[in-house]
Order: structure tokens, then sequence, then C-alpha cells
């Protein structure tokens, strides 16, 4: 059994003492485990249960749905806690920048905070609701949804905290969700919005790979200033039913 194959894959694995854990698997070489936990042989860490591969009796990779965890070059993208809520209070609701081009902010308060989160945790466990933490060695730098299904479509919005802008980090976590959402979740439309005045959100919906596919005209007015409203849309191609051309 070679257990590098499991590596950053979603797992159901059943150790010799009768736990069953299931989750994101990270591999460990036998030289690794000998440095770090004193003992020479290949183990997985599982939901932080470290597992050696003799504790093994049985191991396979899982399908998953729903708001499970998922991981990019960067980020892990993770459910909520309750201890997110004054992180992302202090992080995001407090910061006017964050909340510049939505005119709406969830995190405005401690207490808002609060409220918020343990209603994304409530509700991720139910139906086509997802959101995640935007993670990077235990920090909170952002977050990033998806909410409203309706049909065959869904859409997304994200934030970045304070000090984590302008590194891609958003670009990162939407193609990855995006991916998610279409090929794994049979999504066949994810929207987004945003408004005309807000070029570093428009950036990272394109760069992302969401199309520009229409525009309200004056349909946001935000803090006594008028903007319109930019719409995008990224479309699984096996959904995709419109006629092609070519040579």
């Amino acid at each position: 059994m070679k257990l590098s194959r499991f590596d950053e894959k979603h797992v159901r694995c059943r150790d010799r003492y009768g736990g069953t854990h299931e989750g994101v698997a990270d591999y460990y070489d036998a030289d690794y485990c000998l440095h770090e936990f004193g003992r020479s042989e290949d183990a997985v860490i599982v939901n932080e249960y470290l597992i050696f591969k003799t504790q093994i009796a049985s191991i396979r990779e899982i399908a998953v749905h729903g708001c499970v965890e998922l991981r990019t070059e960067r980020l892990i993208l993770r459910r909520c806690r309750t201890e997110d809520a004054e992180s992302l209070y202090r992080s995001i609701g407090k910061d006017p920048e964050a909340v510049r081009y939505t005119g709406w902010n969830p995190y405005a308060t401690l207490e808002s905070a609060q409220k918020t989160v343990q209603e994304h945790i409530d509700s991720c466990g139910s139906g086509h609701f997802y959101s995640w933490i935007m993670d990077i060695d235990d920090v909170l730098v952002g977050t990033i949804g998806a909410y409203d299904f309706t049909g065959d479509r869904i859409e997304i919005g994200f934030s970045v905290a304070e000090g984590w802008r302008n590194r891609g980090l958003a670009t990162e976590a939407l193609k990855k969700v995006l991916e998610y959402l279409t090929e794994n979740e049979g999504i066949s439309c994810v929207t987004a919005w945003c408004a005309s005045g807000n070029a570093s959100s428009r950036k990272v919906l394109e760069k992302a790979g969401m199309e520009p596919v229409g525009s309200e005209k004056d349909g946001l007015t935000i803090g006594g200033s008028v903007y319109d409203r930019l719409l995008y849309e990224y479309r699984n191609r096996c959904f995709d039913r419109s006629p092609r051309t070519g040579g």
C-alpha cells in the first residue's frame, strides 16, 4: 500500500484500534516521520490524527460533496469555526475598504460577526450552501462562499482581509471554488457581480475565468456613490448547450 498516492486526497481511513477518520490526508514519508515523530515509517495525518502505515486497517479515496475542505497552492479553504468571528470582525468588519463597493457588512460588529459565522456553520451541511475561510498556516486571510442556489445557478462572492490583498489569493481561491462547484457539485453556472468602480474585483473575476455578460446601468448606490452593476458568469462546458462553430 503506497500511502503517498493519498496525499491531499479526501479519504476514509480506519485504524487498527477501531477509529474511523475522514478528511484530506497529508502524507509524510519515513525520513520526515523519523525526524519529527521519532518513528521511521510512512504516515498520514487525517483531521489532525497521525496514523502510521502499520496502524492502518484500511484507507481509500472517497467522493465528497458540500462544503468540504479544499486546497490550493497556498491556501486551505475550510469551514467556518466559532472562533473565526473575532478575526472576521477585526480584519474585515472594521476595515472600510473591505466593504467600500458592497454596501453591506456582515462583520461590522463582533455580535453580527458571531451571528453570521453561526449561520454559516449551521447552513453548510444543508443543500447548495458553501462558505469557506481562506486559511494560511492557521491565519484567517479571507472568505469565499456561494449562496442563493436557484435552478442550475449559484452566486459567488469573496473578501480578503487587510494586509493580505494584492497577492493573488482571491484569484487562487476563486479558481479552485469555480472548479469544485461546476465539476464536483454539477452546478452549470456560477454568477457574480461587482461595482463598476471596483477594479480589483473585476480583475480577480476575469483572471479566474469568469466572463462579463452584461451590466445594470446605475444599479448600485453605495455610500452616496452610484455605480453600474457588472455581471459575470462561469459555465461548466459539460452543461453548455450553446451552438459551437469551428473548422
